[in-house]
């Protein structure tokens, strides 16, 4: 046992989201509950519901479980029945959100008292059941903000978004409210979640991680493999295909440049309606989510990355995808709000341009300056592979988070309620 663990710990981390999800937030809380399992010898036990992001349809392996059991790397996961909304909407968030909190509320995992409850944020649920957990232990809460559901709602753009943007702020005061201390990913929640009431001085910046390895193939081998001659530029789009992402922007780039070759890969809510919008372009290619094996290689195969975001959103919090993309070394074009965090890593990187959201003349214009000059490109892209390894580095982002779970438990009251 090595120095600092302590003997017969016993952890509890509820996501909604966990492996074997590839995207958003299930990989890191995955990493996050193997590594203390490896690394501390805890015992771990995960609160999760059944796998359905990014596709938003429930993993086949699990369709009909109300709760199921199981062993995966050292770790218990609980999971639990809840309705999975194939079209966004507020009534229908609102609806997930709560069969996620009956289930968990109802049926509890089976475990003995847990030192610890660590919640990945921005599952409303997630949170009170957490927060509602450690209560009932008297011991240290910490919830993990990776975003937030009342401003996503606010900017989302779904039905009753707006309406729904007071209530889920409401929830989420109640749930930080009683943290004994609170993690955000990026410094660009800080102010939003001050506002909900959380003092500043029990706030502290855990960033993500690459949690992802490498590109290990040569890219001209995965790039005949995926049937993309080279002399044409590719831009690819990995991960979720939703509301908050506009992607209708890469849709009518390809239409403005059809030199270009735009790839979504991926899946969501908003798959088959971009299906239908790249009707009759030859230039737009659609791909189901890679590998893990393969997802590195076929990053590394494109041109050029992209992340977006529609206009109307504030974008405060940093898109899995983007660590990713740093490690891929390729450059990266975000047409994102130039105030927001992913804009705010691409400075500091340097590892991509910067367009406004929603102008595909300004983000075809970005793709041709980067295929008129390849050697600029790949400086970016090495830019960007060498901030991942000095900054996001998964060895870093696990300390991080677990020197966290240490001092929330030393500044714990030994007995009181969270």
């Amino acid at each position: 046992m090595s120095e600092g663990v302590v003997a017969h710990e016993r952890l509890l981390l509820v996501s909604t989201n966990y492996a074997p999800e590839q995207a958003g937030i299930g990989p890191y809380a995955a990493q996050l509950a193997e590594h203390w399992a490896a690394e501390r010898q805890a015992e771990v036990h995960v609160l999760a519901g059944m796998p359905h992001y990014p596709s938003w349809r429930v993993d086949p392996a699990y369709r009909g479980k109300w709760r199921s059991v199981d062993s995966r790397a050292g770790v218990l996961i609980h999971r639990r029945r809840h309705t999975v909304p194939p079209r966004q909407t507020a009534a229908r968030r609102a609806l997930y959100e709560a069969t996620i909190l009956a289930h968990g509320v109802l049926a509890p995992p089976r475990m003995g008292r847990p030192d610890l409850v660590l919640a990945q944020v921005p599952s409303l649920a997630g949170g009170l059941l957490a927060a509602r957990l450690a209560k009932r232990h008297g011991v240290p809460y910490l919830p993990i903000v990776q975003d937030l559901m009342g401003a996503a709602a606010e900017q989302s753009g779904i039905s009753g978004g707006g309406r729904a943007a007071g209530a889920a702020a409401a929830v989420e005061r109640r749930m930080l409210r009683d943290a004994t201390l609170v993690g955000i990913i990026h410094d660009s929640f800080r102010d939003r979640v001050t506002a909900l009431g959380v003092p500043e001085d029990r706030i502290r910046l855990v960033p993500n991680w690459s949690h992802v390895a490498g590109p290990s193939a040569p890219r001209r081998e995965t790039r005949a493999r995926l049937g993309w001659p080279e002399g044409r530029p590719v831009l690819l789009h990995s991960g979720n295909m939703g509301l908050k992402q506009g992607l209708e922007v890469l849709v009518e780039t390809a239409r403005h440049a059809p030199e270009l070759r735009v790839v979504l890969m991926g899946d969501g809510s908003q798959r088959g309606r971009l299906v239908e919008l790249a009707a009759g372009l030859p230039n737009v290619d659609f791909l189901p989510p890679a590998s893990d094996d393969e997802f590195p290689d076929v990053l590394a195969a494109a041109d050029a990355l992209v992340v977006t975001q529609r206009a109307s959103v504030l974008d405060m919090s940093l898109p899995s995808k983007l660590t990713s993309y740093f490690v891929a070394g390729r450059p990266v074009i975000a047409s994102v709000a130039a105030q927001g965090g992913t804009a705010q890593e691409i400075r500091r990187s340097k590892a991509g341009t910067l367009v406004p959201p929603e102008d595909p003349a300004a983000l075809a214009a970005a793709a041709r300056e980067l295929a008129a000059d390849p050697a600029a490109a790949d400086a970016m892209g090495a830019r960007g592979a060498d901030y991942a390894r000095t900054h996001l580095s998964r060895a870093a982002g696990l300390g991080r988070v677990t020197a966290l779970l240490d001092e929330a438990r030393a500044v714990h009251p030994r007995g009181s309620s969270a």
